[in-house]
């Protein structure tokens, strides 16, 4: 079990998607839909992290967030919310949130939230490096050297992906499921596409994602 994660989210279908991700991540998940059940589920259970959905039936979660600190201080709380503006990420983040991830948002960018939110929660190393790559898994950056190679996000879960693996080979489902948070299907094209344009933005640092056939993928110096 990774940890529990709280998700507080009015809207059904979101629920159900973030739900079975996360449980498929070895997370456990409570749900609530309002704030009131929020609050229950925190007095009843050890929650590790909050999900946290801005327009709520009952109450606003920047006020909710207010209530939450006041009560649990240390546990991190990642804002999910239509509300995307600037203006609107600055108060979600003064009252109190730890991170802002706007809707509509891309699911292995939430887990790589949940999961980086949760390692500085347990004051669990900020930075992973490999082959000269050195990857900040808090802001979800990579750099060779202090060159910010400026990737995409599916770039950059590709990248960190093949750097946990730490030199083992990765087959094509498995960066998938967890680059896209789905089986590919039979078709690579976004796999060999996103590795294709990783890999220039990579020759500065004379590193490669390389393919061993029927065998997967890893990282290697030049």
């Amino acid at each position: 079990m990774k940890g529990t994660v709280l998700l507080v989210e009015d809207n059904p279908h979101i629920m159900e998607i973030n739900v079975e991700v996360l449980t498929a991540e070895g997370y456990r998940v409570l749900q609530a839909a309002d704030g009131r059940t929020c609050m229950k589920l925190l007095a009843e259970n050890d929650v590790e992290l909050i999900v946290l959905d801005i327009m709520l039936p009952d109450s606003d979660g920047l006020t909710l967030c207010g209530e939450i600190k006041a009560q649990y201080e240390k546990l991190p709380i990642l804002f999910l919310s239509a509300l995307g503006e600037n203006s609107q990420i600055i108060d979600g983040l003064r009252a109190g949130g730890d991170d802002y991830l706007p809707k509509p948002y891309d699911i292995g960018v939430l887990l790589a939230r949940v999961e980086a939110r949760l390692r500085a929660a347990r004051g669990i190393k900020r930075f992973l490096t490999h082959l000269g790559i050195r990857l900040d898994t808090q802001n979800l950056a990579a750099y060779a050297g202090d060159q910010d190679l400026v990737l995409t996000q599916k770039e950059y879960l590709l990248l960190l992906t093949l750097v946990r693996a730490d030199g083992r080979l990765v087959d094509k489902d498995a960066l998938y499921r967890t680059v896209w948070g789905t089986d590919a299907g039979g078709d690579h094209k976004a796999l060999y596409t996103t590795v294709s344009r990783l890999n220039k933005k990579l020759d500065c640092a004379m590193v490669r994602v390389s393919f061993h056939r029927g065998e997967g993928y890893t990282l290697e110096k030049l």
